[in-house]
């Protein structure tokens, strides 16, 4: 019995000496994985993207993406066209310009389409509107987007 306790004894050292002489493999595969990611950090860095440039997700409740065209605008009572999606909303439930309701930016909004992957909306440029930029947001149910529209009038 005596001869058998040495036996697994000897046998669990001699496991733990090859474990513990093994520890140089997986330091020499985490160097080699340290020049792999360097390598990589520097092909992205000279396609121009980097960790600190992407962009974050937005939270919650900010999600919806919109666009105007023809952004900038040329002149005033201009048709524009409003497009995006919900970014998770229930779809299109309005489109506002503007800053207050005594200076719209858009006048004469219409919805034309409210699906949440690929909304449209039509408008056109206030009269009273003069040279700058104004926001256009849009509310999607749930998630919100915004824009700046800008004017040369």
């Amino acid at each position: 019995m005596f001869k058998s306790v040495l036996t697994t004894v000897a046998a669990g050292l001699a496991l733990m000496a090859g474990l513990v002489g093994a520890a140089g493999v997986p330091s020499t595969a985490i160097a080699a994985a340290d020049v792999t990611a360097r390598t990589a950090d520097v092909t992205a860095q000279k396609a121009g993207v980097t960790a600190r440039t992407a962009a974050p997700k937005p939270p919650k409740g900010a999600r919806a993406v919109v666009q105007v065209s023809p952004n900038p605008t040329a002149r005033r009572g201009q048709e524009v066209t409003i497009t995006g999606h919900c970014g998770g909303g229930k779809g299109l439930k309005a489109v506002l310009a503007g800053l207050d309701r005594e200076h719209p930016v858009l006048e004469n909004i219409r919805i034309v389409r409210d699906d949440p992957k690929r909304f449209e909306a039509k408008a056109t440029l206030s009269p009273r509107i003069g040279n700058g930029v104004g926001p256009v947001f849009v509310d999607c149910g749930g998630e919100a987007g915004v824009t700046l529209l800008v004017t040369h009038v």
